[in-house]
């Protein structure tokens, strides 16, 4: 998944229009915008150096993974209210099930039921 999230947020930074029109849908959720492309794709890197460390430590890592689960989480949320706003619901759904949704359930899950023994929940 770091891999991943890491090759995601540098084609976000590398080429923001590429990417754009790359991925399905995006392009119908508003006009291209560069420089908000960038920001997300920092996200996603900074989600990739979570995920990364605590695959790596997990003890040590488990803090920067649940926040990066809580981002990824908060993001699958708005693309289900878009998708329940939207004229096409179930087929915005069905795109966004891999790449939004299974993206944000593993780190999720991995919060919830991996966090290392003496790590705080707070």
């Amino acid at each position: 998944m770091a891999l991943l999230f890491a090759a995601n947020g540098a084609a976000m930074l590398v080429a923001p229009l590429g990417w754009y029109d790359a991925v399905p849908g995006v392009p119908a959720t508003g006009p291209f915008n560069a420089h908000f492309v960038r920001d997300i794709g920092c996200v996603y890197l900074v989600c990739a150096l979570g995920a990364g460390w605590y695959a790596w430590r997990p003890a040590q890592g488990w803090p920067a993974l649940a926040a990066a689960a809580a981002w990824l989480t908060a993001h699958a949320a708005v693309h289900v209210y878009d998708a329940s706003c939207g004229s096409t619901p179930l087929g915005d759904l069905r795109r966004d099930l891999v790449g939004v949704y299974l993206f944000a359930a593993i780190p999720l899950a991995l919060a919830i039921l991996g966090r290392p023994k003496g790590a705080s929940a707070c």
